[in-house]
């Protein structure tokens, strides 16, 4: 694409212009909101398959459910979900 372009710092210009932007997604700030936005989907997830369902979700087990920012806690309850015959039961085994 710099074929057209005689003048090496022209060129030069042209490629850096034209190169990718990842700096973004490398951006502390971007992390932490992929990472916010990870954690609202699977709290989502965990609900709508309770809804899905028909198991009726109670006010302080959505709240519980949409406080909590640990993945790996969120992954727990979302295979529980697809078990549990009551929304409360997806905290049994979790020692609180």
């Amino acid at each position: 694409m710099t074929s057209g372009l005689v003048d090496s710092q022209a060129k030069e210009i042209w490629r850096d212009l034209m190169a990718p932007v990842n700096y973004f997604f490398k951006n502390p700030v971007a992390q932490k909101l992929r990472e916010e936005t990870r954690v609202e989907d699977w709290s989502e997830v965990i609900l709508n398959i309770l809804k899905w369902r028909d198991i009726e979700v109670p006010d302080p087990v959505r709240l519980r459910v949409r406080a909590c920012s640990d993945l790996d806690q969120l992954k727990a309850w979302s295979e529980r979900a697809i078990h549990v015959t009551e929304a409360t039961d997806l905290f049994d085994d979790d020692g609180v």
